[in-house]
C-alpha cells in the first residue's frame, strides 16, 4: 500500500507533465483518500493546457 499522499502526488505528477505545466498549477480538490479524485487546475496556462488535451482528437 502507498504512503499517505504518494498517490495523490504520483497523479499530479503525471497530469502536470502531460500537460507541461508546474506541478503546483494542480491540486486535488476533493477524494483525497479515495480512488476516484477531483483535480483542479489552477492559472491561467494550466487551465488552457487541460482544456486543450481534452479537445485534442485521440
Amino acid at each position: 500500500m502507498l504512503d499517505k499522499g504518494k498517490a495523490n502526488a504520483a497523479v499530479i505528477g503525471l497530469l502536470a507533465k502531460a500537460l507541461s505545466v508546474p506541478k503546483s498549477s494542480i491540486s486535488v480538490s476533493s477524494g483525497d483518500t479515495s480512488r476516484f479524485k477531483t483535480l483542479a487546475a489552477g492559472g491561467r496556462a494550466a487551465r488552457a493546457a487541460l482544456v486543450e488535451a481534452l479537445l485534442a482528437p485521440a
